[in-house]
């Protein structure tokens, strides 16, 4: 009699993978985004979305006669072609007779901590290089902020004063499912992208108490306040792009941001949309590409939540080279707190980092549905257990740790790309 093997799964780690094995006596379910072709020319994949604006006149017509244009780009923890794209916006802007010292690249950090010179080096590419000015959103100084006062629904709006003076601002940017914005791309590269910290706490904050994750929802009211904020800076059409899980480019899309976001989020949907068949008692779920710190493998929980049964266990596996969160150091104390004691500290005004706050709670909320451990050679023992995840020193010890807590014949489930995966539970 042929004995049945175990299962050998693998996660992306970093610039290299890990393995580790589940008995063959539990049910495995690994929720990959599809494989899809990547386009065969990027260049022109890219100028054919120029070629066709959605919602929106032709980029050479819309900054004929501008003074000043900022194009607003997404930072290295996105893998958007931007050093491709750069060299074809700044060749259309030409044609509209904008000279390149009229233009500025402004990388939106959110509240990232800032690149270096060789990291805008790369962000950009050779190309662009040296040809325009290439600036971090200096969300830390004050004075780089223009306050445009409140929304209708009261986000204080605090922007980069660099989209605020300019008289042309186009967004570049892709779109994968995200937990607070639905998406990311459209509206997404202004807020949080190119904000202050008063307005992407706000939002953030909002975010978590009034809904666990909008995860693959592309119509919510977080959208709608990012939608505001990137009207008031006056970014009239972006450049969204959607990729194959690899980074490469699939599809590019130009125009108006709500409807560029609507077309790509249909695309994005086929590929990062994955079904399952039932809720797992431990779910694997990898951090690519979003793996520097935990800041941004946080977007590893929220695809892990949604397949995860209540009381189940999420091993996050992540490298966090740069620990838990560079420029929030208050994270390590408020994500330790409970999501009752952080609305109460909130309320009472003794936070005030709350663009952490926001995060924390979001982490708080996922922590109280299902334990979460940790492999991470980026975050010590003692932090992670500061911050109420279970430390292992390898996936595999992790692995099994949690199978022993698990009734027999568990289910298992693993999401290698996590932070870019739509899990859609779809029974057999």
């Amino acid at each position: 009699m042929q004995r049945m093997q175990d299962h050998e799964l693998t996660l992306p780690y970093g610039d290299r993978q890990v393995t580790f094995r589940v008995p063959h006596t539990y049910t495995v379910e690994v929720l990959l985004p599809r494989e899809v072709p990547p386009a065969e020319d990027p260049l022109a994949t890219l100028a054919q979305a120029l070629d066709a604006p959605l919602d929106a006149p032709p980029l050479e017509e819309l900054a004929r006669g501008r003074r000043s244009v900022t194009i607003v780009v997404d930072d290295l923890t996105r893998l958007t072609p931007v050093p491709l794209i750069l060299p074809l916006l700044l060749e259309r802007l030409a044609q509209a007779g904008v000279r390149e010292g009229q233009v500025k690249v402004l990388v939106a950090l959110g509240t990232h901590r800032a690149m270096t010179d060789e990291e805008l080096r790369k962000r950009v590419g050779e190309e662009a290089w040296g040809r325009v000015p290439v600036l971090n959103h200096a969300h830390w100084e004050p004075g780089e902020l223009v306050d445009l006062g409140p929304t209708r629904s009261g986000t204080p709006i605090h922007l980069n004063r660099h989209v605020v003076e300019a008289d042309l601002v186009i967004g570049v940017g892709s779109v994968f499912p995200h937990h607070i914005a639905g998406y990311s791309g459209g509206s997404k590269i202004i807020q949080p992208g190119v904000s202050g910290a008063a307005t992407t706490g706000a939002t953030h904050f909002t975010s978590a108490r009034t809904r666990r994750s909008y995860l693959g929802i592309l119509q919510n009211p977080i959208r709608e306040e990012m939608d505001a904020v990137a009207e008031a800076a006056g970014m009239q059409v972006c450049l969204n792009c959607v990729l194959t899980r690899h980074g490469d480019l699939v599809q590019a899309f130009y125009g108006a941001p709500r409807a560029v976001l609507a077309a790509a989020a249909a695309k994005a949907d086929a590929i990062y949309g994955v079904p399952f068949q039932a809720q797992a008692d431990v779910v694997v779920a990898g951090s690519y590409p979003a793996d520097i710190e935990f800041w941004q493998a946080h977007k590893t929980l929220y695809p892990a939540d949604l397949v995860v049964r209540e009381g189940g266990i999420i091993v996050v596996v992540t490298p966090c080279p740069e620990g838990l969160a560079v420029t929030h150091p208050e994270m390590v104390e408020l994500a330790g707190l409970s999501s009752e004691d952080l609305v109460r500290r909130v309320e009472a005004g003794q936070v005030e980092d709350l663009v952490g706050a926001g995060l924390a709670l979001a982490w708080a909320q996922v922590k109280e549905r299902a334990q979460v451990w940790i492999v991470s050679d980026g975050i010590s023992d003692e932090v992670a257990r500061a911050v109420r995840f279970v430390p292992f020193p390898s996936v595999q010890e992790a692995v099994d740790a949690a199978l022993r807590q698990a009734e027999p014949g568990a289910r298992v489930a693993a999401i290698p790309y996590a932070p870019e995966c739509l899990p859609l539970h779809r029974p057999a």
